[in-house]
């Protein structure tokens, strides 16, 4: 009897091994990935493509490496893609997304992606035309794919806010979707669907001042977390519900000595898989600060100021709330879904 059980143990020992084998954690290099054609790559978004059975990274692909006036670099984007068929250790440019639906030149900033019944969903910010300083009427634009690679445009969030930006989605325990978006006055606002597509929305800011955007929803070590970026970093709000955040500390807001990972970690995404949380955000590695970027005596921001870099990190649950070491390795895999 002893004997059998020392067996089933030594078996059960020898699977355990074997799953350890198979996942193969590893220290992924920085910057994770940077755009080879625009070197611009910001905002991204990581999701597993299940047709392909590779991650994807969508992303704006601000052109970087565009000799515009001021801001105009981040006009005129399209999403881009990269992928990732070794567990996220390397990532492959595969182009852009087909996206317009109207004439001429457009932008697009800041896709987020969720996947249901079937079908992606992505809600993605569209402005008319480029501009070269901060302007345009920004608007969130829902398309959905079964494939990652087609797109169809659905529409419009018919929300009662104007020029907003940044979408997260999370599918809440009572059956519907919320969305989280930045609204006029640089503060988060809300709305809720049933199907993605018919959405009520609140009148009233869950995360108001200080102004930021990008926020980022998510679930982790039992609570609901929403990141939201100061541009000195990411504020942390924890909740219970989803409805109601306490503001705590931040994270990515100290420099880091990896290569290409300062000043600050901007508007990023959070994948969770299994007891770990994985960070994915973008860097101006040529910056003292995040906001500075001066243009020179001809109203040219220079090159080194305007490129940017896609890292991940870490977040770990400490003392009731999530802490970011950039410096410190740590293993990363992303596992086939």
């Amino acid at each position: 009897m002893k004997l059998k059980i020392y067996g089933i143990f030594v078996l059960m020992m020898m699977g355990l091994g074997s799953m350890a084998q198979d996942r193969q954690f590893f220290n992924p290099p920085a910057p994770l990935f940077k755009d080879p054609v625009t070197d611009g790559a910001a905002d991204p978004v990581v999701i597993y493509n299940r047709q392909e059975k590779s991650w994807w990274m969508l992303y704006t692909q601000r052109r970087a490496n565009a000799e515009t006036p001021d801001v105009s670099y981040c006009y005129g984007n399209d999403i881009a893609i990269a992928s990732s068929k070794d567990h996220g250790k390397t990532w492959a440019y595969r182009g852009v997304l087909d996206l317009n639906f109207g004439p001429g030149k457009n932008t697009f900033w800041a896709p987020d992606i969720v996947y249901e019944k079937g079908v992606y969903h992505m809600f993605v910010v569209y402005i008319e035309g480029v501009y070269s300083n901060w302007n345009g009427n920004a608007r969130l634009a829902h398309y959905t794919s079964k494939n990652l690679w087609d797109w169809k445009f659905i529409g419009f969030l018919k929300s009662p806010d104007h020029n907003i930006i940044d979408a997260t989605l999370l599918k809440l325990p009572d059956g519907k979707w919320h969305i989280w978006y930045k609204g006029s006055g640089s503060v988060t606002m809300t709305g809720e669907s049933a199907d993605l597509k018919h959405w009520s929305f609140s009148d009233v800011p869950v995360i108001g001042k200080p102004e930021h955007e990008g926020p980022k929803a998510f679930q982790f070590a039992g609570h609901y977390w929403m990141l939201t970026d100061e541009w000195k970093g990411m504020r942390v709000h924890r909740s219970d519900d989803a409805r109601t955040w306490d503001r705590q500390g931040m994270v990515l807001d100290k420099a880091s000595g990896r290569r290409e990972d300062g000043p600050n970690g901007a508007h990023g995404d959070v994948v969770v898989v299994g007891d770990k949380a994985y960070i994915f955000y973008f860097t101006h590695p040529g910056r003292k600060s995040h906001l500075e970027a001066p243009a020179d005596r001809n109203g040219y921001i220079p090159f080194e100021l305007r490129r940017s870099s896609i890292q991940v990190a870490e977040l770990i649950f400490k003392d009731g709330t999530l802490v970011c070491d950039r410096d410190r390795p740590f293993d990363f895999y992303l596992p086939d879904l």
